[in-house]
């Protein structure tokens, strides 16, 4: 049974903050004259342009003073505190405007849904909020996938794919959702720079079932998913739950280990599927950093115009951690492109964790 990814939402926090305003408070916060230079190149180097937080003043506001003017970083529970308040009515914001998109598909039809998040817990979860504040069946089957990082939306949709395999009527709501900047720490360790000028805040989800796209509308066909491992870098991607928010470890080397094996474990997802590099159309890559995309398209052989949607999202919101590879396919679907098109896309995570998706892209 065929599955196919019919429309995706997005929704992101109302505070927006430029990268370079953000660098420049970072500057500001410096211990030295040789951090503060790493924190100029860090955000010259990004490649993003803006980011959206749930925090206001982008840790200006959420860091509290103490008697002698000194900024004391919230812990975990207060950190914690906010995903709860600040979570639920942006993932039900992004699932409204999923549905709105899709008038075929009535509260009443959804069947499933695979929340994903890796900032923060709260129970009752947002599969349970999704289902009461959007109307849905209270029968309705709820799943959380949780704390895998950027990869985490391709074992969700791959989740929806078997459900809507092994019941054609399924309709499968997936929604992924991360405000990692609820982790932002004044530490001076060089992996929790990086993080703190790359991460953001955001949402998107999808809707997921085995019905054919209606006549005019874009779609996405899950032809295939695949999962491999690069051990060398388990140490270079990790994080755990500190005092202070979670601790992270984002070493330097990632796009450097990435961009060593990534050829490798592509050509073997590729050649299962019966398929060769050349015969991909569009590449979907998570844009965990503009080095990774820059590593990923060397390696690949790739034309720049071929991760283009990777590159924008990258610039306009930056990384989202689990939902921004579903901002690259919303960005994809938008675009006029030839029925059939191929779209291998691809996320990354702890582990080292390679999670790759084999898409055709349907005009209706």
């Amino acid at each position: 049974m065929t599955a196919y990814l019919h429309t995706i939402a997005t929704a992101t926090p109302e505070h927006a903050y430029a990268q370079e305003a953000v660098g420049q408070w970072m500057q500001g916060l410096a211990r030295d004259e040789r951090q503060r230079r790493l924190l100029k190149a860090l955000y010259r180097s990004s490649g993003i342009d803006t980011r959206h937080a749930c925090i206001t003043g982008f840790g200006r506001d959420f860091f509290a003073r103490g008697e002698r003017g000194e900024l004391i970083e919230p812990g975990t529970g207060t950190r914690n505190a906010i995903y709860t308040e600040e979570a639920r009515p942006l993932g039900v914001d992004a699932g409204r405007r999923l549905l709105a998109q899709l008038p075929e598909v009535a509260p009443s039809d959804v069947t499933h849904v695979v929340t994903a998040s890796c900032t923060g817990f709260f129970n009752p979860g947002l599969d349970y909020y999704l289902v009461r504040d959007l109307g849905l069946p209270a029968a309705t089957e709820r799943y959380h996938l949780g704390f895998m990082g950027c990869y985490a939306a391709f074992p969700a949709l791959r989740m929806a794919a078997h459900f809507c395999r092994a019941n054609p009527q399924a309709n499968v709501l997936v929604l992924c959702l991360e405000l990692c900047s609820l982790h932002i720490q004044l530490g001076g360790s060089e992996d929790q720079l990086l993080a703190n000028a790359l991460f953001a805040d955001g949402a998107a989800a999808a809707l997921v079932s085995a019905r054919p796209p209606a006549a005019g509308r874009p779609a996405l066909h899950l032809e295939r998913f695949a999962s491999a491992l690069v051990p060398e870098g388990e140490a270079d991607m990790a994080w755990s739950i500190g005092d202070h928010g979670f601790d992270i470890a984002l070493s330097s080397y990632v796009p450097k280990i990435l961009g060593a094996n990534i050829a490798e474990v592509v050509d073997g997802a590729l050649a299962d599927a019966g398929r060769r590099r050349g015969e991909i159309d569009t590449w979907a890559v998570h844009p965990g950093g503009k080095s990774i995309l820059d590593q990923v398209e060397r390696s690949l052989s790739l034309r720049p115009e071929q991760l283009a949607a990777s590159r924008r999202v990258l610039r306009d919101f930056g990384n989202m951690s689990s939902a921004t590879i579903l901002f690259v396919l919303h960005d994809l679907l938008a675009e006029p492109a030839g029925d059939g098109q191929q779209i291998c896309s691809m996320a990354f995570g702890p582990g080292l964790t390679v999670e790759l998706a084999l898409l055709s892209q349907l005009r209706g």
